[in-house]
């Protein structure tokens, strides 16, 4: 997996300073040329490694979420992507019977690949790789996203505005890089100490899981449930995670 995703990678980076044809999935949802070449290459190269796998890709979903799947995100950070900001990587998550089981994401500009494996470890360019030893919410660097529905200003716009009046006074700050895949990889490995978003699909956070998992963290959704895809995730290093949770704006 480790082979085809540097492939994918390497596609990336090289499309990053090409001129880009980019079209709208909706208002502010963008996708571009290379989502869909990048995505034609995993899709096919993945099958060859992992017949008896299902592919689940961002660009060809059509709602099926197989026992045996592999998510694909061919570029998470679309938007980054075409506005030339480095926040942009190739993120595959493969799932058995509800859990992840093996995870990478890689963004070839800023040359980091995260690599996952259930039992195994989390790993940053073959680093062993841990979580946030922040023990208070007042010394945890926090990320999070704005949903594409936010134009229309609903419910998961409100959860957005009223959780961050609520955290940010009481934490080291708050970060908004968009990628939901760097975000998870980066409370792995310590940068953030907790992450939470409202409306991810599957490919955006199906790697990502294992990473944070992997690296001794904790992952729940916004009541500290178990978290299931569709669900608003949360996820930390563990320490802060019942404060976080605590500070979750209404749903």
């Amino acid at each position: 997996m480790k082979e085809v995703i540097k492939i994918a990678g390497g596609m990336l980076a090289e499309a990053y300073e090409e001129k880009k044809e980019i079209h709208k999935k909706a208002s502010v949802d963008l996708v571009t040329q290379f989502d869909v070449t990048i995505e034609e290459y995993l899709k096919e190269a993945l099958a060859k490694k992992y017949p008896d796998f299902a592919i689940v890709a961002e660009e060809s979903f059509d709602g099926t979420i197989p026992d045996r799947a592999i998510f694909i995100d061919p570029i998470d950070g679309t938007t980054n992507f075409v506005h030339h900001i480095a926040y942009c990587c190739v993120s595959v998550g493969i799932w058995e019977n509800g859990e992840p089981i093996e995870a990478a994401v890689y963004n070839p500009i800023l040359e980091e690949f995260f690599y996952a494996k259930k039992g195994g470890g989390a790993f940053l360019n073959e680093e062993k790789i841990t979580v946030s030893k922040a023990a208070q919410l007042i010394d945890a660097l926090i990320a999070t996203g704005f949903p594409y529905t936010k134009v229309e200003m609903g419910r998961d716009y409100r959860f957005v505005i009223d959780t961050m009046a609520q955290l940010l006074p009481k934490t080291r700050d708050i970060r908004r890089l968009g990628s939901a895949a760097i975000d998870l990889a980066y409370v792995a490995c310590g940068r953030f100490a907790g992450f939470y978003e409202v409306n991810l699909m599957p490919w955006d956070v199906a790697a990502g899981i294992l990473l944070v998992q992997e690296a001794g963290g904790t992952v729940t959704n916004h009541v500290g449930a178990p978290y299931r895809f569709g669900d608003i995730i949360v996820a930390s290093n563990g320490h802060i995670h019942d404060a976080l949770i605590a500070n979750m704006g209404m749903w």
